[in-house]
Order: structure tokens, then C-alpha cells, then sequence
């Protein structure tokens, strides 16, 4: 539209001064060389307006004619950048899709066709890379640093370089140099908060978080549990040495982070000992809410040096209103429970524990209750026996690594807050053993009585079968159990309690197939046959206490075996 109007305009004014000069007649007389001319002052106007064409049209010509030489330069000079920009593009694809061959020929088209470009050091360092010409590499990287332009993208390619061959320090100096030189950048910045907190310079490392938070390189949410956890780091470390820092270090990071567990714990506890039990178990309940701990249910409940076991068992009863229905609360209110010597309250706490599982420390707290309870060994035994199989209860994980205790920084990648309080992976899915399982894999796991081949008495099936009467009644003739510590019987007598509850003399399976009926073996049988002990199943596992207790009437399945 603005176009228009211009060319409206100039139209415009054209007309107005042809009408004006129309308006105007005159005469132009020139006189040149002897030549006079004489004409009106239109085509005067008209005459000057050509010769300016021509003019125009002959310095075009002059020029074009100059000009070809640059021209086709120009040309030339494009062609070649064209073909290097179409190798840098097709190079970059080909590092894209892991081909070193293909890499390498764009990478030499590239540098014969545009050598001074940017793109071709990085093209020519990715391809180095890929085929892993370290020392190339570096040498494409250290030629950036020579231009404005590819100076930061050189020290970050060294930096890389540099962490590869496990060169820690040049690593660092190349992140120093690059965060100098562009305060903005993510990695630079990460990289020397990676280098802190693995050097254990928290302070630094705090510096660098507040840093990254001005720069919005990370959420506020985000580096505000860090310099929680850092705050916390440094507080751990200052305890012995410098306590009050500590503190003040242990408080600040429960302000930034009130579910920060080793943080409450320890300000929880310096503040007890520092006689301050009010703000302490304000502090600790609080950090209960957040994140149910047994550290922070361990500092609450020695919150007050010399409490009774009674008072103790009142404080975890008040822990555990703040929190009913986490696991957490039930094993803090039953351990207390225990030390009170509130058996029946104690179990009437893991009863929902137990009924959908009971983890590690379920099962020790019930062995302890049995212990301190009832005095039982067995008992004691079985839920020992049980914890060994149950599912493991939620510990510090990080990056796979499963630690008893918080570490600010993860050993595995050195990654800032890594470890979770949580259930180790592996246990995940993992099927709770029911309490009938645990007596029979105790059971199948013990060799009660070890026999040797040639001290047995087989008793084949044929003689079974011959030793049934038909006209008798058929009845079962169970393995009566020999109380323990009763006389052992002799041979001879064993021999004949067998022969008397079969009906049939022991025999090989030939001589009992052709056997007329039950009973009917001589005495001139039987001697001539070596009598051979029959081992008779006894219920009781070796490490029982002894003979005082009575057998059971029927010996529990998989509660003996016999070794042949």
C-alpha cells in the first residue's frame, strides 16, 4: 500500500511539472563549435532527460565490462563455500549416525573447500572424537580458542576431553575459564558445583548453587534444597570441631528444608544437649511430619537425658499420633513398648505389621519381644530365621548404592542430594514369607539324622502286598515315634515290633511274593535272615533343649528326613 502511494505521488508530480512547463513556452538557443540550436524548452527538457539515460546506460556498460573478472571470483568463491557448507551439513549427519568413514571424507571436503569457517573445527574435532583421535581432537579444540567466536565451544570440548583422560584439575581450570568468560553457562556452572561438593568445599559449593540460582539456571525450589543440603553437609562435619557453626549451620538448613532427616537429627540433638528441649522437640516433631525417620525418632526420644523407659513409651506414644499410619510410627511405639516392658502393647502395635508382612525389623523387634518376654529360645530362633527371608525395610539409596547412612553427594556419580530414603530396588515385588513357611524351611534346611545305605531296612512294596491279609480288616499300622530318651531297643525286639504291626516276617521280594498268607514264616526263617535295625523318625531338631519336653503325638511334615 505504502508503495502505491509513493508511486502515486511521483506521478503526481511528474504531471504537475509538464503542465507547469506547458503553462510556461520559452526558447533555448545553444550555441557549440560553430552549431547553433534553437529549440523550445520542452524538448530541451526532454533532450536532457535522454542524455542522462544514455549516460547511465554507457557507465553500466563500462562497469559490466571491468567487472567480469570479479564477477567470476565471486562466483567461484560461492561455489566453494556452497559444496563446504553442503560437506559441513552432511559430515554432521554422518557423526549423527556413527559413520566414521563417511565423517572423515566430509570433514576433508569441508577443509579444503571452507578451512576458515567455524563449523569446520567443530566437524573436524566431532570426527576425531567419534574415531577416537583424542590428540586430533584436542588440537581442533585448542584452534577455537584462537577466534572470538568458537573460544567458549574450545574449552568446553577440552573440558570434555580433559574429564575423559581423568584429568581433574584441567578439567576444573577449563570450567573456571569458561564461566569467566561466560558467567550464563549451564555446564561450566555444574561442572564447578560437581567439583565442590566432591572436594567437600561446601562454602564454595554454596556459591556456586546461589550463582546458579541468580542466573536461573535452576528452579528456586531446586537450589533451595541444595544449599539445604550442603548446609546440612557442613554441619555434619563442623560437629566435633566447631559446634556452634554447627548448629547454626544444622538450623538454617531445617528453615530452608524441615524434612531434611539428617539436619532435624542433628539439630534436634545439639539443642537437647544444650538443654533447649522445647525448641528441640518442636524441631523434631515437625521434621516427623515431613519425613517419619527412625534418626529423627531416636533424637525425639532422647530429647531428655535420664527419662525412664515409661517416659520414653509416652514420648513415641506422642510421635506416633502425628504420623498413625506409617510403618515408621508402629516400629518407634513398639521398641518402646519393649524397653517399657509393655509386652501386650507391643504386640498389639506390630499385630497389623505382622498380618501384612512383616519386614526386617518387625521380625527383630518380635525376637526381641520373645526374648524379653517369654525367655524362649525356639521362638526366638524362628523370627531370627524369618528376618533373614523378609522384605528389607527402606534404607538410603543412591544411583544402586544401599548405605546405613545419608551422604550429601552420591559415591557412585558424585551427583549433589542423591540418596532417597526409600525400599532398595532389589526388594522390590519380592513375596513376604508366611509364618508357616519359616518352621518348614527350618525344617527342610536341618539334617536330623544321618544314616548310612547299608544300616537301613527296606521294605519292599511285594512284601507289603503279600503281608496284607484279605479276610482281615485293612487298617493302617502308623511309625509310632520313640519318646525321647527312652531305652533304645535292641534288634531282635525291633524285628519283631516291625514283623507284629506288618502281619508278615521281613523278607526279600521274591520269598514274601510266594508267601500263602500272613504269619506264616518259621522261626528257621527268621534266623537265617540277619536281623537289620529299622530307623524310626524322631521330631525333634538337634539344638532342641532337651529331653524334658514331650514329643508331639505326630511328627510335623518335613520335621525329619532320612539320608540314604
Amino acid at each position: 500500500m505504502v508503495r502505491v502511494l509513493v508511486y502515486l505521488a511521483v506521478f503526481a508530480c511528474l504531471a504537475f511539472g509538464a503542465v507547469w512547463l506547458a503553462d510556461r513556452p520559452g526558447e533555448i538557443s545553444v550555441i557549440w563549435q560553430g552549431y547553433r540550436i534553437d529549440t523550445s524548452v520542452a524538448i530541451g527538457a526532454i533532450g536532457v532527460v535522454v542524455l542522462a539515460f544514455l549516460v547511465l546506460l554507457v557507465w553500466a556498460v563500462i562497469r559490466f565490462v571491468f567487472g567480469l573478472p570479479s564477477a567470476f571470483s565471486l562466483s567461484s568463491r560461492a561455489r566453494r563455500r556452497a559444496r563446504g557448507f553442503e560437506a559441513v551439513s552432511r559430515g554432521m549427519v554422518a557423526i549423527g549416525a556413527g559413520d566414521p568413514v563417511a565423517a572423515g571424507r566430509y570433514t576433508g571436503e569441508a577443509r579444503r573447500f571452507v578451512p576458515s569457517e567455524p563449523l569446520t573445527l567443530l566437524l573436524e574435532a566431532q570426527t576425531a572424537q567419534l574415531t577416537g583421535n583424542r590428540a586430533q581432537a584436542e588440537a581442533a579444540f585448542k584452534a577455537m580458542l584462537d577466534r572470538s567466536e568458537t573460544r567458549v565451544l574450545g574449552l568446553r570440548g577440552l573440558f570434555v576431553e580433559a574429564k575423559r583422560r581423568g584429568d581433574m584439575a584441567a578439567a576444573r581450570a577449563f570450567a573456571d575459564d569458561a564461566v569467566r568468560r561466560s558467567p550464563s553457562l549451564a555446564w561450566a556452572n555444574d561442572a564447578l558445583l560437581d567439583f565442590h561438593t566432591n572436594a567437600g568445599d561446601w562454602q564454595a559449593a554454596r556459591t556456586a548453587v546461589e550463582r546458579r540460582a541468580a542466573l536461573r539456571l535452576a528452579d528456586k525450589a531446586e537450589a533451595r534444597r541444595q544449599r539445604a543440603v550442603l548446609l546440612a553437609a557442613e554441619a555434619l562435619d563442623a560437629r566435633d570441631k566447631e559446634p556452634e557453626r554447627a548448629l547454626a549451620a544444622a538450623l538454617e538448613a531445617v528453615k530452608l528444608a524441615p524434612g531434611l532427616t539428617p539436619a532435624a537429627a542433628l539439630a534436634g540433638r545439639m539443642l537437647s544437649e544444650r538443654g533447649d528441649v522445647r525448641k528441640a522437640s518442636k524441631l523434631l516433631e515437625a521434621a516427623w511430619r515431613e519425613s517419619p525417620h527412625p534418626d529423627v525418632a531416636a533424637a525425639y526420644l532422647d530429647v531428655r537425658p535420664g527419662d525412664s523407659a515409661l517416659d520414653r513409651l509416652q514420648r513415641a506414644t506422642t510421635l506416633a499420633k502425628l504420623r498413625p499410619a506409617d510403618p515408621e510410627s508402629v516400629l518407634v511405639l513398639a521398641g518402646a513398648a519393649i524397653q517399657a516392658r509393655e509386652f501386650q502393647k507391643a504386640r498389639e502395635t506390630l499385630k497389623p505389621l505382622l498380618a501384612g508382612g512383616p519386614s526386617v525389623r518387625a521380625c527383630l523387634l518380635m525376637a526381641e519381644l520373645e526374648e524379653a518376654e517369654h525367655g524362649s529360645a525356639g521362638k526366638v530362633r524362628e523370627w531370627l530365621a524369618r528376618a533373614t527371608r523378609a522384605p528389607h525395610d527402606a534404607a538410603w539409596v543412591a544411583d544402586g548404592l544401599v548405605s546405613d547412612h545419608w551422604m550429601p553427594v552420591s559415591p557412585i556419580t558424585g551427583r549433589l542430594d542423591a540418596f532417597v530414603w526409600t525400599v532398595p530396588p532389589a526388594t522390590l515385588g519380592s513375596p513376604p514369607q508366611a509364618l508357616d513357611d519359616v518352621l518348614a524351611d527350618l525344617d527342610d534346611s536341618t539334617k536330623l539324622i544321618e544314616v548310612k545305605p547299608e544300616s537301613v531296612t527296606v521294605v519292599e512294596p511285594a512284601a507289603v502286598a503279600a503281608a496284607a491279609s484279605p479276610q482281615e480288616e485293612p487298617k493302617s499300622a502308623p511309625v509310632a515315634s520313640a519318646p525321647v530318651g527312652a531305652r533304645p531297643e535292641t534288634k531282635a525286639e525291633a524285628t519283631a515290633k516291625t514283623e507284629a504291626q506288618m502281619g508278615a516276617p521281613l523278607s526279600k521280594p521274591a520269598e514274601a511274593s510266594g508267601a500263602p498268607a500272613a504269619g506264616a514264616g518259621t522261626a528257621a526263617a527268621r534266623d537265617a535272615m540277619p536281623p537289620k535295625p529299622v530307623i524310626f523318625p524322631v521330631p525333634h531338631a538337634p539344638d532342641d533343649p532337651g529331653p524334658d519336653e514331650e514329643p508331639p503325638t505326630e511328627p510335623k511334615k518335613g520335621g525329619f528326613r532320612l539320608f540314604g
